[in-house]
């Protein structure tokens, strides 16, 4: 034995029962894969055998000591990629992707957030390289200089591909048509393992990256006429009632619904909120079945399917991998059909969720990002502006806004890792032992806090009356790794069902001249959002293509799609391939009509990834006078930045002359610039 270990070979075996032994206790202890019959446990224990075969063979066609070299190397990359997917599991509950990588942009304001997530005990993850490595300068005096016979490593790696083979077929067993229905990563991981994931979602990315090329002008028609078909007429006392309001859109980060009205310590966590809910002035209208539908893109989804009512992708964030496709968004279509003046208020870097770029394809006037305000040290906390002083700053720039105009305010204090400093917090934690799920209430307090602030600016300053004000949440706050959290703070077991019923997050809107219709039970998503703004403006949604539906018509389709493929309605649902009762949470066996329900969602899905793939809006025109975006038009630079200095100034009631000559800094292009942007009292 000793004289096998020390042998090339025997070095290979030991680096390959590491790699496949590491791999199965991570997939039981770092990932949620749901295992629920002794056959998946199986392909669970053996699909790491495949890849580990045919990854570490490679290293075999080496010469002498270098085949332990490239086994440590190949075994070092392997590891690595498991522990970076164990640590992004931790808070995304999901598997890093191809899209994923690309988005390093991000990756260092995310500093905070990783460094949570990160615990003393994944030192062990490293100890088996530790060990090849000694064992290999203990063994590599003995190995011969010679290369291996090519016979055996063509061997060990066709035993690999034997044993994907099997590995596949009897995932395809368990789950017939594995490889066709994507949507869910954790059942390609629990059939197949993270490496052949790996392998897949590359080979996957590539064939969607000539999608684009392929596509044609015929492939929108079935886009269209599938959309055509959904659309809801308009409530017909409701179609036009707000035309030429301004519209104020609060982003609510990280916030689920089940923080209303929830008591923690005997005290409301979010009593402002609270109140708009119980609407006494009967201003708003609440949703309270309406659900985030993001996947990887978090946020950047959140936003894309809240102006462009199109789905995000199932990997990565259209945001950063679609950037550059043709879109006819909210803005760019208030612009068009109404003239309104767009912006973004976001106390974050521009860059982050390529942003800087993609702002201009949606046809966004006015980005206002980190410059714009006061990042000192004590305003600032884990991804960027507080939200209080994100709010205060943001009002002269908004109080100066050419009307009508749309505003996205989007908040950030309310985002993991759940940081607060502690004159900020104005309630105690929870005490759950689970550190960010407990701060969670804090930051939730303090958004909370923020909001009824900016609301008192709002009627100060003469615009809430005159506003549509919609406000929603972007995506969960507290992941399914949490569950044991969760289940302390509702008393009861978080079942799959349960947690995709927590995906509710809070959409509510008061509509000018308009009484709310209070607490609305219809079941909804972000996808809703467009269209239902659109009618409000008095603008035929059915024009453009968005697959959502009017929330205030009668026709309102209410099955709510899940980007992984689960579904919600008033009576059904399916979780992770699992049909129950909306109302009891009782398990369904399969039928026609449940069955039909998943065909729709997949189908709805698999339409609007064809339009993000194949950037099939370039070959649709809305309407006849519809002029595409042409994203040269706008810029988000230092002209921007002189604007809204010089807005802050005036607001701040700076003398005349000084105005004059701050504004005599410009060039004449500067100038032509701002004639097109701004209007005659503002220049």
């Amino acid at each position: 034995m000793r004289n096998f270990i020390s042998s090339k070979m025997g070095f290979f075996t030991v680096a390959a029962l590491f790699i496949w032994l590491k791999s199965y206790v991570i997939y039981l202890t770092e990932f949620n894969l749901d295992i629920q019959n002794l056959l998946q446990h199986f392909l669970l224990l053996i699909n790491p055998i495949s890849s580990t075969l045919v990854f570490l063979g490679i290293a075999l066609f080496g010469r002498g000591r270098r085949v332990g070299g490239y086994i440590i190397i190949i075994h070092s990359i392997m590891s690595l990629l498991l522990y970076a997917n164990a640590v992004f599991y931790r808070f995304n509950s999901d598997f890093i992707t191809l899209p994923v990588l690309t988005q390093t942009s991000n990756f260092g304001s995310l500093g905070s957030s990783i460094v949570s997530l990160v615990t003393w005990t994944d030192i062990f993850y490293i100890l088996d390289i530790l060990i090849l490595i000694v064992l290999f300068n203990w063994s590599k005096q003995v190995w011969s200089a010679d290369r291996m016979k090519i016979k055996r490593p063509l061997i060990i790696m066709a035993l690999g591909v034997l044993v994907f083979s099997i590995n596949l077929g009897l995932a395809e067993t368990d789950r017939p048509q594995l490889l066709k229905r994507t949507f869910d990563r954790n059942y390609i991981v629990k059939y197949l393992g993270a490496y052949n994931f790996a392998i897949y979602d590359t080979l996957q990315n590539l064939k969607s990256s000539t999608e684009r090329v392929l596509a044609d002008s015929n492939d929108i028609v079935e886009v269209q006429n599938y959309t055509d078909n959904k659309y809801a007429e308009p409530n017909e006392e409701l179609f036009g009632i707000a035309k030429g309001k301004n519209i104020i859109k609060i982003h609510l980060e990280s916030f689920q619904s089940f923080l209303i009205d929830y008591e923690l310590h005997g005290e409301e966590v979010t009593p402002f909120i609270n109140s708009l809910v119980h609407d006494e002035t009967e201003d708003f209208t609440y949703f309270e079945n309406f659900f985030h539908q993001t996947e990887q893109g978090k946020t950047a989804d959140a936003e894309l399917i809240m102006d462009a009512s199109l789905y995000g992708l199932p990997q990565g964030a259209a945001f950063v991998t679609k950037g550059k496709n043709t879109y006819q968004a909210l803005p760019a279509i208030l612009s068009q059909e109404q003239g309104y003046t767009s912006a973004v208020f976001h106390g974050d870097s521009k860059s982050f969720w390529n942003r800087d770029e993609i702002y201009k394809q949606l046809g966004i006037d006015y980005f206002f990002d980190e410059a714009y305000y006061d990042m000192s040290e004590e305003q600032v906390i884990g991804y960027g502006l507080k939200d209080k002083p994100f709010f205060k700053e943001s009002m002269p720039i908004l109080e100066t806004m050419e009307q009508p105009f749309y505003a996205h305010m989007m908040t950030l204090t309310h985002h993991h890792p759940y940081l607060i400093d502690e004159e900020d917090a104005t309630i105690e934690p929870a005490e759950t032992n689970d550190s960010s799920v407990d701060r969670y209430f804090q930051t939730a307090r303090y958004l909370d806090e923020s909001l009824e602030q900016f609301f008192n600016d709002l009627k100060e300053a003469g615009l809430y009356d005159d506003s549509i004000i919609m406000i929603y949440g972007d995506h969960y706050g507290i992941s399914e790794n949490h569950t044991q959290a969760l289940s302390e703070l509702f008393g009861e077991e978080i079942t799959p069902f349960k947690y995709a019923e927590l995906q509710r997050v809070p959409f509510m809107i008061k509509i000018p001249g308009v009484d709310g219709e209070g607490i609305v039970s219809k079941y909804s998503g972000q996808i809703d959002a467009v269209p239902t703004l659109l009618h409000l403006l008095g603008i035929n949604a059915q024009n453009y293509i968005q697959f959502g539906t009017d929330l205030f018509s009668e026709d309102h389709n209410g099955l709510v799609a899940f980007r992984n493929g689960d579904f919600f309605t008033e009576e059904y649902a399916m979780v992770r391939g699992v049909f129950y009762d909306t109302k009891t949470g009782e398990e369904l066996e399969p039928n026609d009509k449940l069955e039909n329900l998943k065909r729709k969602v997949e189908q709805e899905l698999g339409l609007s990834d064809k339009v993000l793939q194949g950037d099939l809006l370039r070959f649709y025109s809305p309407t006849e006078n519809w002029e595409p975006v042409d994203h040269k038009k706008y810029f988000y630079d230092e002209n921007q930045l002189m604007i809204s200095q010089f807005l802050k100034e005036k607001w701040l009631g700076t003398e005349e002359e000084e105005v004059a000559d701050y504004m005599d800094g410009f060039l004449d292009e500067d100038v032509q610039h701002l004639n097109k942007q701004t209007s005659n009292k503002k220049q």
